[in-house]
């Protein structure tokens, strides 16, 4: 089960953020659950959806114990780093494209917590919402979380500006995509004035004049990664009070989807 939702490759990459486990008094002491099990717990937590009570004994460390050390390496902004490394990977070996992307949001119910409000679709109850950025191909190079009565078009600039510097197959790092995709919602003045400084190109449909149907065959790519965000029930619906704690099971699922590619 460990080897399956943590496999090697991924592991290896783990092991390279991880903060180095605390020094333990001598004579005595529960002994430490290792990280690989740890980590595999809370991949666990992400795919089903179960609360942290009832995380099976199976993988060693008990509900409190995988939460407690998820809160840690949250604090430690270790899913960030690791998501960077998937990336820098990905980038490596020739698999981002960068032609050009898209973007997208996707809503879910919420308690009340940081970054939640209102949900204008879904009949005022509070939620939470998930913004994406992909690249040609659906590989998110960006993701974010706001609350459900943010417009997509506030959230654009920082997930843009939040791509960071990837590596390349050859060349420098790279963060700016040639061209950008998106929907009726992003059509304002202030988006495509950012865009043109960044030396972005966009293709965003206007409102009042085109449908964003018109847009499908470039953006589909994020619809399909909008459905795999979806095999991980954590984030059907928001449980986490903490904003943190959602932001930080919203980059473990983009960064296990980055990493099936480096599997293939």
């Amino acid at each position: 089960m460990v080897e399956r939702l943590v496999p090697d490759e991924l592991w290896e990459l783990f092991q390279r953020v991880v903060p180095p486990a605390p020094t333990r008094p001598q004579g005595g002491g529960r002994r430490r659950h290792g990280d690989r099990e740890v980590l595999a717990a809370i991949v666990f937590v992400a795919t089903s959806g179960c609360t942290w009570a009832q995380l099976p004994p199976c993988f060693g460390p008990s509900g409190p114990t995988a939460h407690r050390r998820f809160t840690e390496w949250t604090a430690a902004r270790v899913w960030a780093k690791l998501y960077r490394l998937v990336l820098d990977e990905l980038g490596a070996r020739g698999e981002l494209d960068w032609s050009h992307c898209a973007v997208d949001s996707v809503n879910m119910r919420a308690l009340k917590g940081d970054l939640t409000g209102p949900n204008p679709v879904d009949r005022g109850k509070y939620g939470s919402k998930i913004h994406l950025l992909t690249e040609r191909t659906g590989l998110p190079l960006s993701v974010a979380i706001s609350r459900a009565n943010l417009h997509d078009s506030q959230a654009l600039i920082p997930l843009v500006d939040a791509v960071p510097p990837i590596r390349s197959r050859r060349g420098p790092r790279r963060r700016r995509p040639g061209k950008l995709h998106a929907d009726k919602a992003y059509d304002h003045r202030f988006i495509r004035a950012y865009l043109r400084r960044r030396q972005i190109a966009h293709r965003i449909a206007r409102r009042g004049i085109e449908a964003s149907s018109r847009l499908g065959r470039y953006r589909w790519t994020i619809e399909r990664t909008m459905a795999l965000l979806g095999g991980f029930r954590r984030l059907h619906r928001r449980y986490e009070r903490k904003a943190d704690h959602f932001a930080a099971f919203a980059t473990i699922a983009a960064t296990l989807i980055c990493h099936r590619r480096l599997t293939k």
